[in-house]
């Protein structure tokens, strides 16, 4: 038995049992990783998966039982080679970070720079997309952490713990009839076509949820993913925008009106996550430290530690 054995059974599964697709992940050939399962399937003597012909269609009952356990096997393995790196080299090496572009635009900045100016031989790869995609890339190893606000606490693969709270802002051009009502209700917004996040970012859900509890109807014309280019539609007169407040606070390149909506909609929560059972080199648990600044190290040690 070897790794490279479990890794052609580990990514023929990933890949829907397509082995040409597995072979292309492992950089090898498809009668290569044919052989690996075959032969770790003798050793064993089982069979691990279910085939029509020579093509692999599904687990067997025996392959579905053996699956977690290697993935438990190439986690410490990959475990075992960080910790082995970080004694040798620990203050040097990759944190790769996905996080959405929200995030990464106005709230991290500060964290990073302050990471980097600690560790200046650590190298930062901040990647973003969906937190769907986020999730994803950190279960698969692809990212070491993931940030965002939706979504990622609903995977079991992942740990996750909060950072920090935030709420959505009303923006509109300076002379638009909201910037002079004492207090902004649903209904007013409910007047004006509304441009605000793509579903599943940046809290869209609350904003959909607040307008349904309350059973109003709503006319969002636009999304997008980026709160930068919601501001420009706005300037633009195509309707009032709906953003994370973070994204008014450090700029507001379009001279628009905010307007607090902290007593429209819920407060929402980012959170931080990893894998469950990785393996985190030192120098990253203090960059967590760095976005989620109330909990203290030991606590989020503690904290990662339970979801092993």
């Amino acid at each position: 038995m070897n790794f490279q054995q479990l890794r052609s059974v580990r990514e023929a599964v990933r890949r829907g049992y397509n082995l040409t697709e597995a072979a292309n992940a492992l950089f090898t050939s498809q009668p290569g990783v044919s052989r690996q399962i075959r032969e770790l399937e003798e050793e064993l003597e089982i069979e691990i998966f279910e085939r029509n012909g020579k093509r692999l269609v599904g687990l067997t009952e025996p392959g579905k039982g053996m699956l977690p356990i290697i993935e438990r096997l190439l986690l410490e393995a990959e475990n075992l080679k960080r910790a082995g790196h970080e004694y040798a080299h620990e203050t040097h090496g990759t944190l790769a970070v996905a996080t959405t572009h929200t995030q990464a635009r106005y709230a991290l900045p500060a964290a990073v720079q302050a990471f980097r100016s600690a560790y200046p031989q650590v190298r930062i790869a901040l990647q973003q997309s969906s937190p769907e995609h986020i999730a994803q890339w950190v279960i698969s190893g692809k990212a070491d952490i993931g940030i965002a606000t939706e979504g990622i606490a609903d995977f079991e693969e992942l740990v996750s713990l909060p950072c920090y709270e935030w709420s959505h802002s009303i923006v509109v051009p300076p002379s638009h009839p909201l910037s002079s009502l004492p207090e902004v209700s649903l209904a007013d917004l409910s007047r004006y076509p509304l441009i605000t996040y793509d579903v599943g970012f940046t809290g869209r859900g609350h904003i959909d949820a607040a307008f349904a509890k309350a059973g109003i109807a709503t006319d969002i014309v636009l999304t997008a993913m980026d709160s930068d280019v919601i501001q420009q539609y706005v300037a633009l007169g195509m309707g009032v925008g709906l953003v994370a407040s973070m994204a008014m606070e450090r700029v507001n390149a379009h001279q628009l009106h905010a307007i607090s909506g902290a007593h429209l909609f819920q407060p929402n929560v980012t959170r931080l996550a990893v894998r469950r059972g990785a393996y985190l080199r030192s120098y990253a648990y203090d960059f967590i430290s760095r976005i989620a600044p109330r909990l203290s190290r030991d606590e989020i040690r503690e904290t990662l530690s339970q979801g092993k």
